[in-house]
């Protein structure tokens, strides 16, 4: 088993138990179903947010590099805008401000759209920076084997530069999870409001946010956990001949 993966498990486990412990010696069984209901809705959040993360920062990614000088300048508008303002000015924008044009979103969907734009002006970068750092030769190469610009981007450069942007996107997708406490203050129950509010009722400061702290540090570790196996994967797929 991998040292690196050994680690995170045992991490795993240790937060896992010190969790369970603490549930159990302070009584605060009639609080778990609460604050799984909060992480629930985080774990969406979190998930909607990075699809949309992806879908934006490949697309922006793409456009800032290949794209017409229209589309190029519309690209880096966006990563500009989002890489250089708040999350927490984004996600207030859209709540309150899209309103005032006729535009309503649910809270969920603000959530998901402020965090996932936000990160995804960042791996916008990410993938730029990875698409770079692909070798000029292997352009020649494709070429030389009368690829289009297309196929070479999609079977040669992309799959190189996948292996090369994982590593900082594990870090986003950590970052963004942690960003999701914000949606709170947009009226959804994620963890962090189930944990707020349970202690404005019972004032068990200590307990309360330490499972909840349990409960992040699990999500993360899960979050880590996959991106580590996507990187695996990805090298294998490469030292298989996945590049020219």
């Amino acid at each position: 088993m991998n040292s690196g993966f050994s680690r995170l498990l045992v991490v795993a486990i240790v937060s896992f138990a010190a969790g369970m412990s603490l549930i159990s010696f302070t009584g605060l069984h009639a609080f778990i179903p609460g604050l799984l209901r909060g992480a629930w809705v985080t774990l969406q959040i979190t998930l909607g947010g990075a699809i949309v993360a992806v879908v934006a920062a490949f697309t922006a990614a793409i456009a800032k590099v290949y794209g017409p000088t229209p589309i190029r300048w519309f690209a880096v508008t966006y990563i500009e805008i989002f890489r250089g303002t708040s999350a927490l000015v984004q996600l207030f924008w859209l709540f309150f401000v899209l309103p005032q044009f006729g535009v309503t979103l649910a809270p969920f969907t603000v959530g998901v759209m402020a965090l996932g734009l936000n990160i995804g002006a960042y791996g916008a970068e990410v993938i730029r920076g990875a698409i770079g750092a692909v070798p000029n030769g292997q352009w020649e190469a494709s070429l030389a084997l009368n690829l289009t610009k297309t196929q070479t981007l999609r079977r040669i450069i992309l799959p190189q530069a996948f292996a090369l942007m994982l590593p900082p996107w594990g870090n986003l997708f950590i970052e963004l999870l942690k960003s999701t406490a914000l949606v709170s203050l947009i009226t959804l129950p994620d963890l962090a409001f189930k944990a707020q509010e349970m202690n404005q009722n019972t004032l068990r400061t200590v307990q309360i946010f330490t499972i909840a702290l349990v409960m992040y540090l699990g999500i993360s570790l899960v979050i880590t956990a996959g991106v580590k196996a996507l990187e695996r994967r990805a090298s294998r797929g490469l030292g298989r001949g996945g590049a020219v």
